[in-house]
């Protein structure tokens, strides 16, 4: 009795940890393009985003329940397939936060789970109609719709403020939209990927027995343990993804900004309303995207948006693989499988925190120049500009609307 309720316990503590870097490594979706226009100042960005992620975990849980009654089968699988799985997950996530990717978190669960599933269980307790219809066509749908939608709106905001082309800080006004839209970007991201971790703990309970199968809504505790968690995720930041999506993908203007967070909120929302469990990190970084071809003159860096394509696809079948190892480990070796892989993720996750302290990214520096090299998107130190290239930049800015 007293080892299940320590797995039970183990199992929960990797899900909310799971749950804090998803706050840091999602943070960039509500907070790179207003920080990256001068709208909202680093620190204050990501204590408004916190909050609002926050308030937006207690506001929906029809995706926790797509997790928790929809993907995996209860009746067929284990606690040490679910811890299995979260390792899957966090080890994913932690990689591609020190490359600086914006890939999925939610896709990252996805993977860890079903991979686990499929080795620790059988393909019969994955249901792949739910997978199909509520995470796969999401992750191919939502960032093409949201860069369309952002494309629009920044062809449209140009088109209503064209009388202000050539005049000196013409279009700053949407600075401060920025910030209501990127505030909404925040709150619905804390109805989307906070409930993934509350489906992950419900799921737990009822494996552990604590809650009846035939109840698929999060307990009040759980809902606050995840928003509290997420929340605090996201106010350290993760600055080397606000850098790839704030300046990585292209030079954000105001205007950008605010076509790109109206898409990315408003597909979010209309997805946590129908329960799917989509990736935020998807829309948002297909918003900015959008918005960078809808704007003249704009250039999108195609060389990352390849790398961050490559790690959309990688994603599920990474996350899976490592999931899928875990889950080997517990079935050869029972409870010392879960103590070796306990010991083998603390590892992973403490080397990697340790490589990104030799070139740290910080509110300081995020937002410096970029190259576009290499796997990350690394700051690039220029010597100062000349006079000749201020002139030059001057004139650019004039071209722009006023906007640099």
């Amino acid at each position: 009795m007293e080892t299940a309720v320590l797995i039970v316990v183990l199992v929960i503590a990797l899900a909310l940890f799971f749950d804090f870097t998803n706050g840091f490594h999602d943070t960039a979706n509500a907070m790179a393009t207003p920080i990256a226009t001068g709208a909202l100042k680093p620190k204050v960005a990501v204590l408004l985003a916190a909050i609002l992620n926050l308030v937006g975990a207690f506001l929906s849980t029809e995706v926790s329940k797509t997790i928790s009654h929809g993907i995996i089968q209860d009746d067929k699988i284990e606690l040490s397939i679910i811890f299995a799985g979260l390792i899957g997950a966090i080890t994913w996530n932690m990689l591609t936060w020190l490359l600086g990717l914006p890939s999925s978190s939610s896709h990252a669960l996805f993977g860890g789970l079903i991979g686990a599933t499929l080795i620790g269980a059988s393909a019969s307790a994955i249901d792949f109609g739910v997978v199909l219809s509520k995470v796969v066509l999401p992750a191919v749908i939502a960032p093409f719709t949201a860069g369309v939608i952002a494309f629009v709106a920044t062809k449209v905001a140009y088109a209503m403020t064209r009388r202000y082309d050539g005049k000196p800080d013409g279009r700053t006004g949407f600075r401060w939209g920025q910030i209501f839209t990127s505030s909404l970007v925040a709150l619905a991201h804390g109805t989307n990927d906070a409930q993934k971790t509350m489906g992950v703990i419900t799921l737990t309970l009822i494996l552990a027995g604590w809650q009846s199968s035939e109840n698929a809504d999060p307990q009040l505790w759980v809902i606050a343990a995840c928003a509290f968690t997420i929340a605090l995720g996201t106010y350290m930041g993760g600055w080397r993804i606000i850098r790839t999506l704030g300046k990585g993908l292209t030079d954000v203007k105001p205007a950008q900004g605010f076509s790109a967070e109206t898409s990315t909120a408003s597909t979010i929302l209309a997805s946590s309303f129908f329960g799917f469990a989509l990736s935020t990190t998807q829309v948002a970084s297909g918003s900015v995207i959008g918005s960078g071809l809808g704007r003249r003159g704009s250039t999108v860096r195609w060389r990352t948006v390849g790398r961050i394509g490559v790690g959309w696809i990688l994603t599920l079948p990474a996350a899976g693989a490592v999931g899928a190892l875990a889950a080997l480990m517990v079935v050869w070796l029972g409870g010392w499988g879960v103590v070796i892989d306990s010991i083998l993720a603390v590892a992973v996750v403490l080397g990697i925190f340790l490589r990104s302290r030799r070139d740290a990214v910080t509110s300081s520096n995020a937002m410096s120049e970029v190259a576009d090299s290499g796997l990350a998107v690394k700051v690039k130190r220029n010597p100062p500009p000349t006079r000749r290239q201020r002139a030059a930049e001057r004139e650019e800015a004039l071209k722009d609307g006023g906007e640099k």
